[in-house]
């Protein structure tokens, strides 16, 4: 008959190097989790806010485009390619905005 009381020792160590593996990956997505956690917690606290005075942004539509603006410090925010949105629209149509856009400037 066959000994089968103790196992051999490449196999403790197989077994201790996939106890290891499970428990890295699993500290891994942990981690991961609790970024996604963070940056959401985050964004929740600074979305649509100001950043140059912490006050609520509101949105105001110049045309094809919606501007963020702050009625506290007067500061005006485009989101990714809307300035390319005002460019693109012309003379005709990019000037009005561009127009409400340096009108928003004058009012301070």
């Amino acid at each position: 008959m066959a000994d089968f009381d103790k196992p051999s020792s490449t196999e403790e160590e197989y077994f201790a190097r996939e106890e290891i593996e499970k428990k890295r990956k699993l500290a891994l997505q942990q981690a991961e989790e609790m970024a996604a956690q963070r940056r959401e917690e985050l964004k929740q606290l600074h979305h649509m806010k100001c950043p140059k005075c912490g006050m609520d942004l509101q949105t105001l539509t110049r045309g094809k485009v919606e501007l963020d603006t702050c009625f506290n410090c007067h500061g005006v925010w485009l989101d990714a390619g809307e300035l390319d949105q005002i460019v693109s629209q012309g003379p005709e149509g990019g000037g009005k905005v561009m127009g409400a856009v340096l009108n928003l400037f004058k009012r301070k």
